[in-house]
């Protein structure tokens, strides 16, 4: 086999798993024209390659353990049809792979969308030209207009993740099997399986997924080493933090990280950030798109009020980086909010802005020494993720 010509690295090892920081960052959506916001805004992200490359340089520089793509295909109609415009994320993946050292690069997709036979070899694949630094970001899939450009229908929830569960096994076993395989399930019937060469990382590279319904987290348990975690109400945070581990070592006897999406809007001052996030989310935010997205989030009741306080308020949620936490204030303010957090087991975070760009140095310059005085990051000296 060829494996022997290749190092066997400890997934265990991984930036986003190992580094010295107590509380990992990583830069989120940055392939997808807009990032998370649906907003008209110009500093939103273009989804350029130049600009792909610019960001992954940065946020290894201060030191983010990864970067994260969000998985699209179309946008979400509305007045300005926001995320019609994205980079797909193994490709983009294999390319930043090959201009950096340190930071884990991540692909996410939608299991309907990548047979497990040909997930498995892409993902050694740019495992390899990472040199050990590739993850992936499972989603289940559930946006029926993108499925159907892939001849795929939209599954019930639960049922969503019992074709997750049968796919990440075919894929965990073509990167441990010796020769052929097969799987005989109830969604996939695969013989004469093989896969050469293994991935770099040992058993495989590191896997997250953001499903919070019960059979979501129950995927995330039993294949996942990170899961994130919907932060709706902060002084519940520690109470599910505690439940997901909990769960995950009964059922499992694994260990799961749990980790936060969060969007910061910093500025000088609490309310020159609020007077931002008003100009960017509330007054240029595409609310004919959000009404969109929640039509199809809540397909299944009776009737939708939009003019409602909650539909409202889940409205303003999709526009602002589709529910990500929002951290908006001052760098002082943004740093307490994230201390509290990691207080209540978070062990990291995905991160948005509007502006990416500037979002990065506010980072190095403003956030970064107070995270280290707070004892969630440490100094940058001593901050090279390992890998």
């Amino acid at each position: 086999m060829s494996t022997s010509l290749d190092p066997r690295l400890d997934k265990a090892n991984s930036p986003i798993l190992a580094s010295p920081n107590p509380f990992k960052l990583a830069c989120f959506s940055a392939n997808i024209g807009g990032g998370l916001v649906m907003s008209d805004v110009d500093e939103l992200p273009k989804a350029t390659w130049d600009e792909q490359v610019r960001l992954v340089r940065k946020a290894e520089e201060v030191g983010f353990e990864a970067m994260i793509p969000l998985a699209r295909w179309r946008g979400h109609g509305g007045r300005i049809n926001p995320h019609h415009r994205s980079l797909e994320t193994f490709t983009w993946a294999a390319g930043l792979s090959a201009l950096t050292e340190r930071i884990n690069i991540f692909a996410t997709f939608h299991v309907p969308t990548v047979h497990p036979v040909m997930a498995a070899k892409m993902a050694t694949t740019v495992d390899h030209i990472s040199g050990g630094r590739f993850g992936m970001n499972i989603v289940a899939g559930w946006q029926p207009d993108e499925l159907a450009m892939f001849g795929a229908d939209k599954r019930d929830h639960d049922e969503r993740y019992a074709v997750a569960d049968e796919w990440a096994q075919i894929v965990k076993q073509l990167w441990e099997a010796e020769g052929d395989s097969e799987f005989h399930g109830k969604f996939f019937e695969i013989v004469n399986a093989f896969s050469e060469p293994k991935p770099l990382q040992r058993p495989g590279p590191p896997m997250m997924s953001a499903g919070i319904s019960p059979a979501g987290q129950d995927f995330a348990a039993r294949h996942c080493d990170m899961i994130f975690a919907a932060i709706e109400n902060p002084a519940k945070t520690a109470e599910k933090v505690a439940s997901i581990k909990e769960m995950a070592r009964e059922r499992y006897g694994r260990e799961l990280k749990v980790f936060g999406v969060g969007h910061i809007t910093c500025a000088d001052t609490d309310e020159e950030a609020r007077a931002e996030y008003e100009r960017v989310i509330i007054e240029h935010g595409d609310w004919d798109a959000a009404k969109v997205t929640i039509g199809k989030l809540m397909a299944h009741s009776q009737t939708v009020d939009y003019e409602s306080s909650e539909i409202r308020r889940l409205m303003e949620g999709v526009i602002r980086a589709f529910f990500a936490h929002p951290l908006t204030g001052s760098p002082e303010t943004i740093v307490g909010q994230i201390k509290e957090m990691a207080d209540a087991g978070l062990e990291g975070m995905a991160i948005t802005w509007n502006d990416y760009d500037l979002g990065l140095d506010q980072y190095e310059r403003m956030l970064h020494p107070l995270m280290v005085q707070a004892g969630l990051r440490v100094p940058a000296d001593v901050a090279a993720p390992v890998g």
